[in-house]
């Protein structure tokens, strides 16, 4: 798959997202800042739970991290709660953040079959389309074969996806951990999949997993994995810097550290929500041996 769609980009000034994001840690570190505008954070932050105080916490966490973090990844929801206005607000948002240089992770957990499964690819993966990021998150529980159209339409563009595997959720450990064919575990199976579309590509691939930061160690194998991972679940969620070792093993470098509450929190004032994203970012560079 990623060979065939690899001969496809042959003529076009594509950059891979594999390469864009391995650039991206390297000189910036691996901090992801989460823009999760929950209704608490909008109270505290004085702001009211309208469009006018989505539109305003946006523009505030840009301003803040924008230029500093590797990668941003905006949670669709806390946007369409609010309709129409609200989807538009996250467009500008995803234009701004990439006007400044951040890779933006665009975090819908999307998954579906056939035509469906393309449309969502259309949605945010194709050149021009107004919510198109660098790398959005899907939901492999469909079978992680449909989800062919966002994968194939993702490298196509130069674009990314990054695929449930082992989540921070405690609800997920169920099914995320049950065995499917008496020696892996659904995530495991995950895993193993996307590995395949990362095959021989250099120098990383361009799809990654969520492992979540809380899940321990040897969750999931990573020998071999070829891909970029999210790790979210750090700071309120209560996963820690020291566990991303853990959690990656000898796994692959290309790793981003997802915070959200425990930076957000710091806000409305700019310079301590940067005081807090460099901190974090300076903590996970640290523990994953990054330098810049």
């Amino acid at each position: 798959m990623a060979q065939r769609c690899a001969n496809e980009n042959e003529g076009r000034a594509v950059k891979r997202f594999g390469a864009r994001l391995r650039e991206a840690i390297a000189s910036r570190g691996p901090l992801c800042v989460g823009v999760d505008p929950h209704p608490s954070l909008l109270a505290s932050w004085g702001l009211a739970d309208d469009v006018d105080g989505l539109t305003r916490f946006s523009e505030i966490v840009i301003e803040a991290v924008a230029s500093r973090a590797a990668a941003v990844k905006p949670q669709s929801a806390f946007f369409e709660r609010f309709g129409t206005k609200g989807v538009a607000v996250l467009e500008s948002t995803i234009r701004q953040l990439h006007a400044a240089g951040a890779i933006v992770v665009l975090d819908v957990k999307r998954g579906d079959i056939g035509s469906t499964a393309a449309a969502y690819a259309d949605a945010y993966l194709a050149d021009g389309a107004p919510l198109a990021a660098d790398a959005i998150t899907a939901s492999p529980y469909l079978g992680v074969g449909a989800l062919r159209p966002m994968i194939d339409l993702a490298v196509h563009n130069g674009r990314g996806v990054f695929v449930l595997a082992r989540t921070s959720n405690p609800e997920g450990t169920s099914i995320q951990r049950a065995v499917v064919d008496g020696a892996r575990t659904v995530a495991q199976l995950v895993v193993d999949e996307i590995s395949q579309v990362n095959t021989g590509v250099d120098p990383v691939g361009d799809i990654g997993v969520v492992l979540g930061a809380t899940v321990g160690g040897a969750s999931v194998d990573l020998a071999g994995f070829n891909g970029p991972i999210l790790l979210p679940g750090l700071g309120v969620q209560g996963g820690r810097p020291e566990d991303l070792c853990g959690v990656l093993g000898d796994g692959p470098v290309v790793a981003l550290a997802s915070y959200s509450r425990q930076v957000l929190s710091s806000g409305p004032s700019v310079a301590a929500l940067r005081g807090a994203a460099d901190r974090a970012n300076a903590e996970c560079a640290s523990v994953l041996k990054i330098t810049n």
